[in-house]
């Protein structure tokens, strides 16, 4: 079970994150958001400490963004992923993968989101499906993502897709359990971001080292 924790943006907090065993780790590029990177230079630190990241991931959430904010921000931050949060359509994906495909600059995967409900037709991924490495189904809401409620998991047997996809909205510190009993074959793993906050893109760093454990089924450090 892969564990993508979302929200980042102080240095320090990133530091004591990357102490634990996740997998991926988001920047959130829509200055709508209350964990908006930002202006402060966080590009600079990152690339300073590229090698303090090893094999986590770096994601970046963008929500309806210009393709060119994209690319600028691959760049600067170094991402793996971006993670697009919006009405991105099928077409803006596949132009996203054409511009990798044909120049040098440098290339991410891509994470499809989508606000998942009762009424949620899961057969519109499809078209999604040549470009994303991995689907992301949260709970539709307010805002595009964050809205720290979760859905009807049950609706995921609707799926019947092969791309991999992770699970969000509202996982708290009190999910793992219902997390791993979970049986969806195409369940890649957990994006965790304001239920284990003490503030705004503030991580409580032990109760997702506890989370982690559990969801992960790790052996717990001896005392």
């Amino acid at each position: 079970m892969k564990v993508k924790v979302c929200g980042m943006r102080s240095p320090e907090n990133i530091s004591a994150l990357l102490e634990l065993p996740i997998d991926f780790i988001g920047f959130i590029f829509y200055p709508k958001s209350a964990r908006f990177v930002g202006k402060k230079k966080l590009d600079k630190w990152m690339a300073a400490n590229s090698e303090a990241f090893g094999e986590v991931k770096k994601v970046g959430v963008f929500v309806n963004a210009e393709v060119e904010e994209i690319l600028n921000a691959v760049h600067d931050y170094q991402l793996d992923y971006v993670q697009l949060h919006g009405n991105e359509s099928a077409e803006y994906c596949r132009e996203l993968s054409i511009l990798w495909q044909v120049s040098s600059v440098r290339k991410a995967r891509m994470i499809k989101a989508f606000s998942i409900d009762e009424e949620f037709d899961f057969s519109v991924t499809e078209a999604y499906a040549p470009y994303c490495s991995y689907f992301l189904f949260d709970t539709k809401g307010s805002l595009p993502g964050g809205n720290g409620e979760p859905f009807d998991w049950s609706l995921l047997d609707t799926y019947q897709g092969v791309t991999p996809f992770l699970l969000s909205g509202g996982i708290g510190p009190e999910s793992a359990q219902s997390v791993r009993a979970l049986d969806f074959p195409q369940l890649s793993g957990v994006d965790i971001n304001s239920r284990f906050e003490a503030a705004p893109a503030e991580k409580d760093i032990e109760s997702i080292r506890a989370f982690i454990q559990e969801v992960k089924n790790l052996e717990k450090p001896e005392l």
